[in-house]
């Protein structure tokens, strides 16, 4: 089981009260994750910036860690 350190950015917006995830985009790098989810904040709610482990076989992410956050965001971990 390989694990790799991947870069993403989830933004959110606001449906019927509740903030739902839009679609993730992926990063090369934690600055341009950054940079990425700066330039997306004028357009959602909130946009956060995350470096995530990834299982190379399964696809599975863990280990979210914030980078960035632009206006409200959720939590991952529910």
């Amino acid at each position: 089981m390989a694990n790799a350190e991947k870069y993403i950015i989830l933004p959110y917006r606001k449906n019927r009260g509740n903030l739902v995830v839009g679609e993730m985009r992926q990063a090369s790098n934690p600055v341009s994750a950054e940079k990425i989810a700066g330039a997306m904040a004028d357009r959602f709610i909130g946009v956060a910036a995350y470096a995530v482990m990834v299982d190379d076989e399964t696809g599975d992410m863990t280990a979210p860690r914030l980078l960035a956050q632009f206006g409200e965001i959720g939590d991952l971990a529910a």
